[in-house]
């Protein structure tokens, strides 16, 4: 008996159903989930058949089906494959993206120091909210597992673990079921220590290899939040003799130097005001940055789309001329507002 599209069809419905549900899976809930134009008596039959080839079971009488393990099997080599496609594609347009959208930032930093005189610091953009679109776990080879976690950012994360002994391809499948299962369109955020433990408890003898794979995913989406910061025009600073002091000077190009520094700007979150994009002045004592006391900071967010956002900050000597900086500012975020939106459309 051959696994044919339609029979194909009916068991992915029954697996996503029961995926989302945990209960058993009927004829009728088959025929309103997959669109297949079919009659429950015809959907019958084809369960029966994909009872029959072991696909499916009933664990009581006169209760729908669920899946087998040979259905879980199937469901990771087979209708998986589209996932791992949608990666590969997702990777190179991500990566011809990036590629744009970094040359865009870095002659933004560019012109805006070539313009005002100052210095600038522009951040990619970051992703106020991070929800998992799929987890795929891999066993790649003895006593190594790939986790490979996709957001609905499409950002694209791979870590591997070191298993302490082997574990059977069954075990994977499940466990790929389980994640996936319990956390599929969560923001990160909403992934609590109640929901982690669930997790270890389902996942019972392999509950420390649940809590590895975990980690993990934590790890990936934490990571995503370092900001790469492009900074244009750092040796302006040197042109206003208020700056000059050479242990100060020293501090403040080292810190557009490392940029590690610039932290706790990069990660301000973009104030709420009616200020279209939230441009800000900070003079002296004010700046975020300990090394820019002695100096003042000008910023504004961009906005790519809902939730994904960058900053731009202009540093200069106290007495610079906000007026133009502000306007530049304000100029140069329209620019990039209408430039982001043409992307969209």
């Amino acid at each position: 008996m051959d696994l044919n599209e339609r029979k194909q069809k009916i068991l992915e419905a029954i697996i996503r159903n029961y995926m989302e549900t945990g209960e058993p899976v009927g004829s009728r809930t088959v025929s309103k989930y997959a669109d297949l134009n079919l009659s429950s008596a015809t959907i019958r039959n084809e369960m029966s058949d994909l009872e029959e080839m072991g696909y499916i079971l009933q664990p009581h009488t006169s209760a729908g089906r669920i899946p087998s393990d040979k259905a879980y099997r199937l469901y990771v080599d087979t209708m998986l494959k589209s996932k791992d496609a949608e990666v590969k594609e997702m990777k190179e347009l991500l990566v011809d993206k990036a590629d744009k959208l970094d040359i865009l930032l870095k002659q933004v930093a560019k012109l805006l120091a070539q313009n005002t005189n100052y210095t600038t610091m522009v951040t990619k953009p970051k992703y106020e909210h991070k929800k998992i679109k799929f987890i795929q776990l891999n066993q790649i080879a003895e006593g190594q597992l790939l986790v490979l976690i996709v957001l609905d950012n499409n950002h694209v994360n791979n870590k591997f673990i070191n298993l302490e002994e082997i574990v059977d391809e069954n075990v994977i499948v499940q466990m790929n079921f389980l994640i996936n299962t319990a956390l599929n369109g969560l923001d990160f955020t909403e992934i609590n220590m109640a929901i982690m433990q669930q997790i270890k408890e389902k996942a019972g003898v392999y509950g420390d290899l649940a809590s590895s794979i975990l980690d993990c995913i934590a790890e990936a989406m934490t990571e995503e939040d370092d900001s790469e910061i492009y900074t244009s025009g750092a040796t302006n600073i040197l042109k206003y003799p208020e700056l000059s002091d050479k242990e100060k000077i020293t501090e403040l190009l080292s810190t557009f130097e490392e940029k590690q520094m610039l932290a706790a700007w990069a990660n301000d979150r973009p104030v709420e005001e009616n200020k279209e994009h939230g441009i800000q002045v900070y003079i002296g004592e004010e700046s975020p940055v300990e090394s820019m006391k002695d100096c003042s900071v000008v910023t504004a967010t961009y906005q790519i789309k809902e939730g994904v956002y960058g900053k731009i900050g202009i540093v200069g000597p106290k007495r610079m001329d906000y007026e133009k900086v502000v306007g530049t500012l304000e100029n140069c975020m329209q620019q990039l507002d209408d430039i982001f939106k043409k992307k969209q459309e």
